[in-house]
């Protein structure tokens, strides 16, 4: 494992460092992967579009499209740390996982077309893969399309949309063939959502705030031209492509140092034991743990980074990194909870909160990374099977 950095890598961050700086949109007010509000969107659109003609985005994308050839892929890991670092938004929706389906499958024409729009920000994707009986067990989709000459016909529902309010095109997984079996018959499709029968219709969370959307697809048509690869061969893409977007990796570090530094704040103010938190041996007994799981987080991101730039990845890495990183993240949060005593039943909402309720927002929230990405209890079965090889269960 290599974890060292380089001089040119070392003057790339600093380059990117200052350039968040002078071009972010401001800080997120709240933890985790959120919708922003609908004023917000202009200017991430502004930024994202900054990101790409900075060459600090779509680094390995062909060359014709703006990628670099010579880029070390370690730089679009410093790009997502850095901007996680300033606490900023990072481009939102699915549109690194359109774009790695689009650059590996999609036509000519799709590319020239899709590819530009992506850059500029002109489109918002989001990602209509998971359903209400199809979210860690993908391949049990049921949104059917049927081919009518040289158009598509969608019917079904989607789930857990994030950003499908705000989203122009989506990344669609249908069912072309009900007779196939489970994982075959499945293809990808660039859609439209301002398409006659698409109902976006947004979920209030135990947050208060609607980041996730269920869609409805009525009828709606796709033209057989935004099929992405092959039809009956969308389960590949989608394998594939989400096998290419792994710069989200990189952030999980930066953002539980963040939150232990944070946390180690309301500590200094915070009482236990009937005197100051930090005097308390069990409280500091706790944040110490606490602290070496975020070391620990950080090793094995660095591992992760390491044999994604050298192309040995392990069938564990993933879901080993998804479940540690999802479980701190849960405990930091309760923790900071925990820390306020009594105020920690307020909310945001509350002029009186710490920090704006901004802990109590992250500990609702974090049961979400538990979840989104695979449930953790299946997660560990793929541990099992994949990485460990033991046999399938019963």
């Amino acid at each position: 494992m290599r974890l060292e950095s380089t001089p040119e890598l070392t003057a790339f961050r600093d380059e990117v460092r200052a350039f968040v700086a002078r071009h972010a949109p401001g800080k997120k007010t709240r933890a985790g992967v959120r919708a922003p509000d609908a004023d917000l969107l202009p200017a991430i659109r502004e930024w994202t579009a900054k990101l790409f003609d900075a060459g600090f985005l779509g680094i390995d994308w062909p060359e014709e499209y703006g990628g670099r050839p010579d880029a070390d892929p370690r730089e679009a890991f410093v790009v997502a740390e850095e901007i996680a670092r300033a606490r900023t938004w990072p481009p939102i929706g699915a549109a690194a996982l359109a774009a790695a389906a689009l650059i590996e499958f999609g036509r000519a024409e799709q590319r020239a077309r899709l590819l530009p729009r992506i850059r500029s920000c002109a489109d918002v994707w989001c990602q209509l893969f998971s359903e209400p009986n199809a979210g860690s067990d993908l391949a049990a989709l049921r949104t059917r399309a049927r081919r009518e000459g040289e158009e598509f016909v969608v019917d079904g529902q989607k789930v857990w949309t994030t950003n499908g309010q705000h989203a122009d095109m989506g990344l669609l997984l249908a069912r072309t063939d009900p007779d196939a079996r489970k994982h075959r018959g499945i293809t990808a499709f660039a859609v439209d959502m301002r398409s006659p029968g698409v109902d976006v219709r947004p979920l209030r969370e135990i947050t208060g705030t609607t980041d996730f959307n269920e869609v409805f697809l009525d009828g709606v048509r796709v033209p057989a031209a935004d099929v992405i690869g092959e039809v009956d061969d969308g389960w590949r893409v989608a394998m594939s492509s989400l096998g290419r977007e792994r710069s989200g990796v990189a952030a999980r570090g930066v953002e539980l140092f963040a939150m232990l530094d944070d946390l180690l704040g309301l500590a200094e103010g915070a009482s236990a034991g009937g005197g100051a938190a930090l005097e308390d041996s069990a409280t500091r007994q706790e944040i110490g743990e606490l602290a070496t799981r975020v070391h620990v987080n950080a090793a094995m991101v660095g591992m992760a980074q390491s044999r994604m730039a050298h192309g040995t990845d392990r069938p564990g890495d993933g879901p080993f990194g998804k479940i540690f990183f999802s479980e701190l993240n849960h405990d930091l949060a309760a923790f900071g909870v925990r820390l306020q005593g009594a105020d920690g039943l307020l909310t945001e909402e509350d002029h009186a909160a710490v920090a704006d309720g901004w802990w109590q927002d992250a500990d609702l929230y974090s049961r979400a990374f538990t979840i989104a990405g695979g449930a953790n209890e299946v997660l560990r079965t793929q541990i099992a099977e994949r990485e460990l090889g033991l046999p399938r269960g019963s």
